[in-house]
């Protein structure tokens, strides 16, 4: 099981706002040993929306927090593009009406209000704390406000509820060497090598400039044992090249 996130709101893509979901998702992944797989932007447009969420439905083993668009006010398209993603219609759900009930009263039938209990057929509630005007999923897909501060709590709930058994399933370390004064393109030769053998590892090659000079932060992330063995290996290839590195403390 992967987990991926698309973040919808022309406030985003045009500087309005910054985004905070991203970094709090990865944060309450990794509390509970999970980690991110993608994440995609979105502006508020019906079509791209609809079209992303088909595609993205079609990943039967990924599950996908999406953030913004599921209010009432025209700009809102999201509960929408949900629904015809999925070839359902909307449909008001009477959990999402009690739940505002609740928290706001009684309303008019025609109050705008209840527009974002127009949900697609079928789906689940995600209960929402803030102000009790919920979320939903449909499948693996679990869409929640744009507001961080009232998606946080909401994507908590969903992966300790849906996602439980998936919690710290796998233990994985991220282990780095930061190489002194080389270039990239000398050290290709050590990464490919590296790779080869150790397939299953994810590479990272991160180089930056330092008022000391060129610094390139090289490493794996993935199992532990395997990461100790592949980090032997390349050590070993880049104290062949000549180059001398400082130890990075490992990331677990």
């Amino acid at each position: 099981m992967e987990f991926g996130a698309i973040i919808i709101g022309d406030e985003i893509l045009t500087g309005k706002r910054e985004d905070k979901h991203m970094s709090r998702l990865i944060g309450v992944l990794a509390a509970r040993g999970l980690e991110l797989a993608f994440c995609e932007y979105l502006g508020d447009v019906p079509g791209r929306i609809t079209a992303t969420l088909r595609r993205t439905y079609a990943y039967r083993e990924t599950a996908v927090f999406c953030f913004g668009g599921i209010g009432a006010t025209p700009d809102d398209h999201t509960r929408q593009c949900a629904a015809a993603a999925a070839d359902v219609p909307l449909t008001r759900h009477a959990g999402a009406v009690a739940e505002m009930e609740t928290q706001f009263g009684a309303m008019p039938a025609d109050h705008p209000r209840y527009l974002m209990a127009d949900l697609p057929a079928g789906c689940a509630l995600v209960p929402n704390p803030f102000n009790r005007v919920p979320g939903f999923s449909v499948g693996q897909h679990h869409f929640l406000p744009g507001f961080p501060e009232m998606a946080s709590p909401m994507m908590e709930w969903v992966l300790d509820h849906r996602y439980a058994h998936l919690h710290h399933v796998r233990r994985t370390v991220d282990e780095a060497i930061v190489v002194r004064d080389a270039a990239e393109s000398t050290l290709l030769p050590v990464m490919s090598t590296c790779v080869e053998k150790f397939p299953e590892l994810k590479l990272f090659s991160l180089p930056r400039f330092a008022p000391e000079g060129r610094r390139i932060e090289l490493g794996f992330r993935g199992d532990p044992a395997r990461v100790a063995a592949a980090m032997e290996d390349l050590r070993s290839g880049v104290r062949a090249l000549g180059y001398a590195w400082d130890e990075r403390a490992p990331i677990r």
